[in-house]
């Protein structure tokens, strides 16, 4: 065998013309079965599937009523899209970063305070841009090289007072390694009516105005930045690291240089400090929140998306791609938020840089017909979410009211092969 040193398994393809079954057989994508629906060349296939690549060189849309395949699989369709640009990179950020000086430096020039509180608000919107930028630099996406990324996110994290390591932490590791798993994903994770039930009446209170529809910039400024960012404590700190606290504090430091630079220069103009310190830092402060929170609401949270918790079958339902949503919009608000609304692409491969992540998830819509949520925005369809998305309940795969009523259809969840062959 020693000819065949690269052979890590054997099976047996058994192909009729119109569908390939693999499997079953020992590996990592196990027991999958490829329509074809086309005259295929077998040993174009074979060779493909050597190479973890079957339906991308082949380029067949995949049947919707059939499992899908392994997530290595669809990962490899995004191959040519994760390479990163260090030049485009690094101008991205020096862009949106004199754009969030601008506006921060408009907000004491200009005395009108209508116009000191615009662009405060396009201070936030522009903090949100950057945020994005180190988003990608969180997962090593936005250049090639892994110890310039962690310079660069640290840095496009400063505006939104974003603490470095335990974004990577709780984003990477858990929002990420457990999309929509309860009891691991934090991140808008709706209660069962038992849970719900439970609660003291403040936090019932709590909860019914975060499902409100006007709740984002309140979730993400509690229940995300000060509980698991801002010098978290024992509870929510997911480890003791010194470089949680090396984070913390330079964040802590930006926000004293960002309001001194504030206090200073309305202070040499003869202006209003508290207008000052409002319409330059509390403004956009609080509009990148609810930019934030309600960006990662409508990610995950839809009548079609589903939640679960129940590990192996989460496992089985390929998270990474039916618990997201892509949110489109009429105006060229996607690419103003540098296509992170491209986010079933995010999901399936965070190694695929913002700006290819259009053509990415456009290769996704492609191939896999059906199976993604494409959602048109309008304020309507948002706050009939809020009104329908309350509680949730894990066994019917159903959203329902506070009250425990069903509020949309239970969402149909088609698994993957277990061990046993059965489906769902």
């Amino acid at each position: 065998m020693s000819s065949l040193e690269q052979l890590n398994w054997v099976g047996f393809y058994l192909y009729d013309g119109q569908r390939l079954n693999v499997g079953p057989f020992q590996g990592n994508v196990a027991c999958a079965t490829i329509e074809t629906f086309s005259k295929v060349n077998v040993s174009e296939i074979n060779s493909a599937l050597h190479t973890g690549q079957a339906l991308a060189n082949t380029a067949t849309p995949l049947s919707p009523e059939l499992p899908l395949p392994h997530r290595r699989v669809i990962r490899s369709w995004l191959t040519p899209m994760t390479e990163g640009q260090t030049l485009k990179a690094i101008a991205l950020l020096t862009l949106d970063s004199l754009l969030w000086l601008a506006c921060i430096a408009a907000t004491v020039y200009f005395e009108n305070i209508l116009i000191k509180v615009l662009f405060g608000i396009v201070a936030g919107f522009i903090t949100g841009r950057i945020f994005i930028l180190g988003h990608d630099a969180c997962h090593q996406s936005f250049t090639p090289y892994r110890n310039l990324n962690k310079v660069l996110g640290r840095i496009a994290f400063l505006p939104s007072l974003t603490p470095y390591s335990l974004w990577d932490i709780g984003h990477n590791v858990v929002h990420h390694g457990q999309t929509n798993l309860k009891g691991f994903d934090f991140v808008w994770a709706p209660l069962a009516k038992d849970e719900y039930d439970a609660l003291p009446p403040w936090r019932k209170a709590l909860e019914r105005h975060y499902r409100s529809g006007w709740g984002p910039v309140t979730y993400y400024l509690v229940e995300i930045w000060w509980n698991k960012m801002f010098f978290p404590n024992k509870k929510y700190k997911p480890a003791e690291r010194s470089i949680f606290l090396k984070d913390n504090l330079l964040v802590s430091a930006f926000a004293l240089i960002w309001l001194g630079a504030l206090v200073a220069s309305a202070v040499s103009t003869g202006q209003s400090l508290t207008l000052a310190l409002l319409c330059g830092f509390v403004v956009p402060y609080l509009f990148w929140n609810g930019m934030i929170g309600f960006v990662v609401y409508v990610h995950h949270t839809h009548p079609s998306v589903a939640w679960y918790d129940n590990k192996a079958e989460w496992l089985r339902a390929q998270p990474f791609v039916s618990t997201t949503v892509h949110l489109t919009f009429n105006f060229y608000w996607g690419a103003l938020m540098h296509h992170i609304m491209e986010h079933t692409a995010h999901h399936v491969d965070m190694s695929v840089p913002l700006y290819n992540l259009k053509a990415a998830q456009n290769r996704l819509e492609t191939l896999l017909p059906d199976r993604i949520i494409v959602q048109p925005f309008s304020w309507k369809w948002y706050f009939d979410t809020a009104k329908t998305c309350k509680l949730y309940d894990f066994k019917e795969k159903a959203w329902l009211d506070f009250d425990g009523n069903k509020t949309a259809d239970s969402v149909r969840v088609l698994l993957s092969p277990s061990g046993n062959g059965e489906t769902r």
